[in-house]
């Protein structure tokens, strides 16, 4: 009850709720990707889905804070350089993005020299258990931010089932938008290499500031939008 009268408290859960937002951004946009794949009647349950996990791993982390302190101790050395729990998986999860942003970009590719749209070639449960592999990734980046910027574990699992649940109503428009544009997708699976490029950069220990991440990727989608509108008055 204390929590609900403290204007500190609600101050810290608009603050993080936007915060993981923007941080789940990345998230939303990877599973659109990955859904457009699906047949049309399964998208809706795998995006979904893919959300629900990723909202419950992220309860589920904050549950457990004391391992997540425990992800920051250095488990072995490469090369002189200590590597954590955490590093580990960012530098793995990066990789995985990489690899798989970059495979998206050469089957649409193929797909538009063959004619034939890349779609319904996945199952149902490849999608989800890929969703499930970047949503660890992306917890644990947004949970150790969650840590650093408040005490309470209420606000900290308020404010990410409050984000996540936008994040729903939300992320089948986005997912329609992102498959009826195909530059629009060509500059997200961009965005995606350059988030997994940030997330093993931030495994080795390199800080790359997220601000200037976000500016590029809004400033590119801004002039992108200016694009569709001039193709649209083009071709009316």
């Amino acid at each position: 009850m204390d929590l609900l009268t403290s204007p500190q408290a609600w101050i810290a859960f608009a603050t993080l709720t936007a915060l993981e937002l923007v941080l789940g951004i990345d998230n939303v946009i990877f599973i659109s990707i990955l859904v457009d794949k699906l047949p049309l009647q399964q998208r809706e349950l795998a995006r979904r889905v893919g959300l629900l996990m990723a909202m419950l791993m992220r309860v589920g982390l904050l549950m457990v804070l004391s391992w997540i302190v425990g992800l920051v101790e250095p488990l072995f050395t490469v090369l002189g350089h200590e590597v954590s729990g955490r590093d580990a998986i960012l530098i793995g999860g990066g990789m995985f993005l990489i690899w798989k942003s970059t495979t998206e970009i050469h089957h649409t590719f193929e797909a538009q020299e063959d004619g034939h749209p890349n779609q319904g070639k996945n199952t149902l449960l490849s999608v989800i258990l890929q969703i499930m592999v970047i949503d660890a990734v992306f917890s644990l980046d947004s949970i150790i931010t969650a840590v650093g910027m408040v005490d309470q574990v209420e606000v900290m699992i308020a404010a990410v089932v409050c984000s996540v649940t936008l994040m729903m109503v939300f992320a089948r428009a986005i997912g329609e938008f992102v498959s009826e544009h195909p530059t629009i997708k060509m500059l997200a699976l961009s965005f995606l290499v350059v988030v997994g490029v940030v997330l093993v950069a931030e495994g080795f220990e390199h800080h790359i500031p997220k601000g200037y991440i976000y500016f590029a990727m809004a400033f590119s989608v801004c002039v992108e939008m200016l694009n569709i509108r001039l193709r649209k008055k083009s071709a009316a």
